[in-house]
């Protein structure tokens, strides 16, 4: 690669930054304009079905199953935290 290369000049480095600059642009804005595409063809509310609601309602319910542990872990270390500090453990001597 160019830019490990110490014997590289200056204007070689600027060269491959700018092939790489208008490499990412190019790719930003294709992937951009075909997202958009995507996003504006047949997505109004009249024309989502049934399955579609059901895909939602199963995405909202495993959203829900997930949160009930987390609400409980959540409580669990809240209640840790605000409990009093427990003594050290002495060893008895004989």
């Amino acid at each position: 690669m160019l830019m490990y290369n110490q014997n590289v000049s200056l204007e070689q480095k600027e060269d491959a930054m700018k092939g790489t600059l208008l490499r990412t642009a190019a790719a930003l804005f294709t992937v951009g304009a075909s997202s958009a595409y995507a996003a504006t063809a047949g997505s109004t509310v009249e024309e989502a079905g049934p399955l579609v609601w059901a895909l939602i309602g199963f995405g909202a319910f495993v959203i829900m199953v997930q949160a009930i542990p987390a609400l409980i872990m959540l409580y669990s270390v809240i209640k840790g935290l605000a409990a009093p500090a427990e003594k050290p453990a002495s060893v008895a001597k004989h």
